[in-house]
């Protein structure tokens, strides 16, 4: 199974939507950008439930919403509500490396404090509704953290781990470290999802033959650079057309948000930055559209290039 990773401003339900459109059935599954319980704050995160509502996401892929935080009393309330709307799982990140959130003892934050977890989980497993699965990192500073958190997930019914074979410090530097991977995939008791640095179809085999074991593997960056990569991977057509037609898709849906124009041009040209390689552009080309100043100009240079491919 290939699944969708979560990232914040990048894999919402527009971006979904459009993707299952125009590749239906390449991506099995999606997880979605965090829902934040930051400081116990359930009205906010009940405000930010609007990227998983059901009737936002038909035709998107299926997807598994994700909370961010460690407060029992909100998480429980959030999965709860969640399994209410027809989610019958939840994911619970321990991932995240974002400075701020980690100092909080949150996402990846949380792999040094094993024992807060299993407080967590004490707390938040019998009384929740939904399946409960986990998105870690080998550690925080130090990669074989992930020793110690293992046994404590053991102990509970995860219905998944996705293992993120880096640490927090780490972002996304450096190479995925492999060898701790290895050593700790057959201590994990649930279904084993492998995430990290999978963007090209040669790393997806690559993977798979030195871990025949695990089946599902989710790809975020690597859809990002180039839509057509699950395609690649499951033997699909890869024509460039396809991909331009996503990026068409994708533009009307950015147009059609509520924000300024500003937002409208900036959101263009993040996506733009990372997917224009799949049209093999030359940078200067690539430049085109990022050297427009206004959305009218950023539209229209857009366009003028995935005209190229109709």
């Amino acid at each position: 199974m290939l699944i969708l990773a979560p990232m914040q401003g990048l894999t919402e339900v527009m971006f979904r939507r459009a993707y299952n459109a125009v590749f239906p059935g390449a991506l099995d599954l999606a997880v979605s950008p965090f829902l934040s319980l930051t400081h116990g704050d359930l009205r906010h995160a009940l405000e930010k439930v609007d990227d998983v509502l059901p009737e936002r996401n038909v035709g998107a892929m299926p997807v598994v919403p994700q909370l961010l935080g460690r407060e029992p009393e909100e998480f429980v309330a959030l999965a709860n509500r969640l399994y209410e709307l027809g989610y019958g799982e939840v994911n619970w990140n321990v991932g995240c490396p974002m400075r701020r959130v980690a100092a909080k003892h949150r996402g990846s934050g949380l792999l040094p404090h094993p024992e807060e977890m299993r407080a967590v989980l004490d707390a938040v497993v019998p009384q929740l509704k939904p399946r409960l699965s986990v998105k870690v990192r080998l550690g925080y500073t130090n990669p074989r953290e992930i020793f110690a958190v293992v046994p404590v997930l053991n102990d509970y019914p995860i219905a998944s781990v996705t293992v993120h074979p880096r640490t927090g410090r780490q972002q996304y530097g450096g190479v995925p470290d492999l060898a701790t991977f290895a050593e700790v995939l057959p201590l994990i008791h649930s279904r084993v999802i492998y995430n990290g640095d999978i963007v090209t179809a040669a790393d997806y085999r690559a993977l798979r033959s030195r871990f025949p074991q695990v089946e599902d593997v989710m790809i975020g960056r690597g859809v990002l650079y180039n839509p057509l990569l699950p395609c690649e991977i499951k033997g699909e057509e890869t024509a460039p057309r396809r991909a331009a037609d996503f990026l068409r898709m994708l533009l009307a849906a950015i147009l059609e948000r509520p924000v300024t124009d500003e937002a409208k041009v900036r959101k263009i040209k993040e996506y733009w930055c990372l997917s224009y390689r799949s049209l093999h552009l030359t940078e200067s080309r690539r430049n085109e559209v990022l050297h427009a100043a206004t959305l009218p100009a950023t539209v229209a240079a857009l366009e003028r290039l995935l005209e190229e491919y109709a």
